[in-house]
């Protein structure tokens, strides 16, 4: 076959204004950068290119990546390496705090890279490392993203739930249809369930949970998975735009406008999230600190406003 006779290379779709940044290059993003090499650091910001590095780092904001670098599973929608995964850092725990410590964070998002491979998926290093930032900078609040500790989901959960983050974070991804083609590895419904777990072992303890959109969802498909996640009593949605990381990657089926956003925002509002976070750059740990202040006022208020409506009780 020659050159004239090959079939043309798929064309990925071009992004819309609404979804370019900036490429990163200022002086906090350079430090921030510094550091995690300093401390043999991996960050879901780089391995899953996501597009908002440049603003948060920074700001001097990274979310740390545990566990490695490598990834036992392998989405269609994810950047991270897929393969057989090498030891667990023991040193991992204090690095983490140390960055925490260093960059002066108010609020950490520490996630990590599915771990199929070992015995407790990871969960033990998550506690350990929720236990070295409780030591080394006790007034940061932590919130994790973790996997779904396939096969081991109860006692992962109990143990990290133990430890105490004030936000405990995994995400459903995209819609139930599509789970088959974008998250093989997973299932929909232990998803939720690990989040309803969450609540039953520590109500107190924040919920949240995202999806991504341009996958080729629906839109009564995303208002359902809406009503699963406050059935399982999540207090915080993240809803962003899907960007295909490379030619290999599921494919982009449409971008959303920030109108559309903004629409899906008030929906979720209006079904009871404590807080809701929609906007096509929007990413799980993305002004995460910030959110996190908004949605414990938010309960605050609640609480009070619920307390305020029980009748006084005689004595």
């Amino acid at each position: 076959m020659n050159d004239l006779t090959k079939a043309p290379a798929p064309q990925r779709r071009r992004k819309p204004d609404w979804i370019r940044v900036k490429a990163p290059g200022s002086k906090g993003f350079l430090k921030t950068r510094e550091l995690m090499r300093e401390l043999k650091l991996n960050t879901v910001c780089e391995e899953a290119a996501c597009p908002n590095i440049g603003e948060c780092w920074t700001k001097k904001h990274a979310t740390v990546m545990i566990l490695g670098d490598v990834c036992t599973r392998a989405c269609a929608f994810c950047n991270v390496k897929t393969g057989m995964p090498r030891m667990v850092d023991p040193l991992e725990p204090e690095h983490t705090a140390a960055a925490a410590a260093k960059l002066g964070l108010e609020h950490i998002v520490v996630t990590s890279v599915d771990r199929d491979d070992l015995p407790d998926g990871g969960a033990s290093q998550f506690v350990k490392v929720i236990q070295a930032l409780r030591r080394e900078t006790p007034s940061t609040t932590i919130e994790i993203l973790t996997p779904d500790f396939r096969g081991k989901m109860r006692a992962a959960v109990e143990a990290i739930c133990e430890a105490g983050p004030d936000v405990y974070n995994h995400n459903l991804e995209t819609v139930p249809r599509l789970y088959p083609t974008i998250r093989p590895g997973a299932r929909y419904y232990a998803s939720l369930r690990l989040l309803e777990e969450v609540k039953r072992h520590d109500p107190m303890i924040f919920t949240k949970s995202g999806i991504m959109l341009g996958l080729g969802e629906e839109r009564l498909e995303v208002h359902q998975v809406m009503d699963d996640m406050r059935c399982a009593e999540i207090d915080f949605l993240t809803m962003g735009q899907y960007l295909q990381p490379t030619p290999k990657h599921a494919e982009v089926a449409d971008f959303i406008t920030p109108q559309v956003f903004d629409a899906y925002g008030t929906v979720a509002r209006a079904k009871g999230f404590l807080q809701v976070a929609a906007s096509p750059l929007t990413r799980s740990s993305y002004h995460a600190g910030e959110d996190f202040a908004e949605m414990k006022a938010a309960r605050e208020a609640k609480l009070a406003k619920e307390a305020a409506r029980k009748p006084a009780v005689g004595v």
